[in-house]
């Protein structure tokens, strides 16, 4: 009788001793191979090109040269069946929706516990969603309207990166450059931005974002 073949699984993450571990973890439970590890959305990419059929690529939210979930939205036009699960320190609560509508198929903290994550791959590559049981409770209070939603979820995806870099400090050219579009745009989010959570200077703005990503470390 022929072996069942492991799922082909493919690792981003710009820590590299993240990689490592999450590589030894997925491997122990042998029913994956890890095909590769990459460190930005640009080593991904080519990384599910140079290595197909790749079945899973597991992602973090925050990669250097761009976010995980656009790199969830490049892979859903690189191969549409292609599954990804988002495993980061970022805050579910903000981030767990975001990725389902970009195409992910689950979101796990790092903070869990391994056999956490075993199960999520599982469940992903066996067409199901994996959320958190409080984040599954959490969407479904707000669907039914009985918790309303953080002002930060009403942000978008690009005035969520906007938020996260004002609270690493960064400038508007700073930004710009990160983002890869004008001063003018990013300034045009930070209004947007203080205008959606009712903040009346870039002095609030910064001190709101510095405030935020604190909360995430």
């Amino acid at each position: 009788m022929k072996p069942a073949s492991k799922a082909r699984v493919a690792v981003v993450d710009d820590h590299p001793i993240m990689r490592m571990g999450l590589r030894q973890l997925l491997e122990s439970s042998q029913l994956v191979e890890v095909v590769g590890e990459a460190g930005s959305v640009s080593e991904a990419l080519a990384l599910v090109e140079s290595v197909k059929p790749v079945d899973l690529v597991i992602v973090d939210i925050s990669l250097p040269d761009r976010s995980g979930l656009e790199l969830i939205r490049d892979l859903r036009c690189v191969d549409p069946d292609l599954r990804t699960l988002v495993v980061s320190s970022h805050d579910e609560k903000v981030y767990a929706e975001r990725v389902l509508r970009a195409g992910g198929r689950g979101y796990l903290m790092k903070d869990r516990a391994p056999e956490q994550l075993l199960a999520a791959v599982g469940q992903v590559l066996e067409g199901g969603i994996f959320l958190s049981p409080a984040m599954t409770s959490r969407m479904m209070e707000a669907l039914s309207g009985a918790k309303p939603a953080s002002p930060i979820s009403g942000l978008t995806d690009r005035e969520l990166e906007v938020f996260r870099a004002i609270g690493e400090g960064k400038s508007s050219r700073e930004i710009s450059g990160l983002l890869g579009v004008s001063i003018r745009t990013i300034d045009a989010h930070r209004t947007h931005i203080k205008e959606k959570l009712g903040l009346r200077d870039a002095a609030e703005l910064s001190y709101e974002a510095i405030r935020w990503m604190e909360s995430q470390a």
